[in-house]
């Protein structure tokens, strides 16, 4: 009998989730949701009917190729937007006017409009709007943290954020929506280094002026995004830092982040963190506070950070447990205001007041 009881509200508890865009990040995604508790993916779109029906079929879930229909017909608690860019905002709207919570890839949005419509669509709505910045959740960012909690390399005093990946041009030329500025609203920035960027301002504070440049040095003709931008921040309490990404690599590398501070300088890796001192030589004396932290795989290509499943997991049980959604449209303010004022930046020629 008490077995039967259990069984009847796990049934009357399950979440029922949905994914919008069935790519390469709905693998990840997919992936994640199937490892929660008291979670289902109940249905998946894409305008791709193949790719849909392959996602459901690994799930037992429900294939659509229309978003309206799915969204009107089904009864969807979570939905997860991993669509191109210029569908992001959309689709949210559509989604939170129904009630649908959300939890959307990057970007939250590609310009200013777009922000200003998904904060209001969120204002309106009684629903949570989370975003999946991973690399918060990275071993090496959660180190981090740590060590800047406990005042063990002092004040910040600036950092620098640097991303080398490579992309090609058939990566744009088959996608049927990269590489233009009006569907995927920007390049190297806002599809691969948001992240960084995100990472850069969690540890150097609220950005107060954003100056840069940026290039298409490999792919001219092909592409009307860049594959290179370069940023000098102004951060509040005289904080400085510079940003730099290309997707003109050879190859992909993992992304650095480098913290320089009063007592030593601090390098963030995915996996790892570690101290040097200002000549370069690795401090192997210093305590980095570890407790609570375990071991983490990539999902995913290896180099997009190891935090999806953290992530995830936070979104779904801060709505279980009725609490503030973790990263929602407040918590990715400074970001997405700062990729906003560096790509005005770089368009313009002039420094950005933010």
């Amino acid at each position: 009998m008490i077995r039967k009881v259990v069984m009847v509200a796990r049934m009357e508890n399950n979440i029922k989730a949905a994914i919008v865009g069935c790519g390469s990040i709905a693998q990840v995604h997919s992936a994640c949701i199937s490892k929660l508790s008291g979670v289902s993916l109940a249905c998946v779109c894409d305008i791709i009917r193949d790719r849909a029906e392959v996602l459901a079929g690994e799930y037992q879930a429900k294939a659509y190729t229309s978003f309206e229909e799915m969204i009107e017909k089904e009864d969807i608690q979570i939905l997860h937007i991993c669509t191109p860019h210029y569908l992001h905002v959309p689709m949210a709207e559509a989604a939170l006017a129904k009630g649908i919570n959300v939890f959307m890839e990057k970007p939250p949005a590609m310009n200013r409009e777009e922000y200003d419509r998904l904060k209001e669509a969120a204002g309106k709505s009684g629903s949570r709007l989370g975003f999946c910045f991973q690399n918060r959740y990275n071993p090496g960012t959660l180190k981090a943290l740590e060590l800047m909690k406990h005042g063990i390399p002092g004040k910040v005093i600036g950092g620098r954020a640097i991303v080398s990946w490579s992309r090609d041009s058939g990566y744009y030329t088959e996608s049927g929506w990269r590489g233009s500025l009006l569907t995927e609203g920007g390049g190297a920035l806002i599809n691969q280094a948001v992240h960084s960027l995100d990472l850069l301002t969690l540890f150097l504070g609220k950005p107060l002026k954003a100056d840069a440049v940026m290039a298409n040095h490999h792919l001219k003709g092909i592409i009307e995004v860049e594959d290179m931008m370069e940023a000098y921040i102004r951060y509040e309490n005289d904080v400085t830092g510079c940003f730099y990404a290309t997707t003109a690599y050879c190859t992909n590398m993992p992304p650095i982040i480098e913290l320089h501070c009063e007592k030593m300088n601090v390098r963030i890796e995915e996996m790892r963190t570690i101290c040097y001192d200002f000549d370069g030589r690795e401090l192997d004396n210093v305590y980095i506070p570890t407790e609570g932290l375990k071991k983490k795989e990539a999902m995913g290509k290896g180099y997009w950070g190891a935090g999806h499943m953290d992530c995830i997991t936070d979104y779904y049980e801060a709505y279980k447990e009725k609490r503030n959604t973790p990263i929602g449209i407040t918590q990715v303010k400074d970001t997405i205001d700062l990729m906003i004022a560096v790509y005005e930046a770089a368009r313009s020629g002039k420094e950005i007041i933010i």
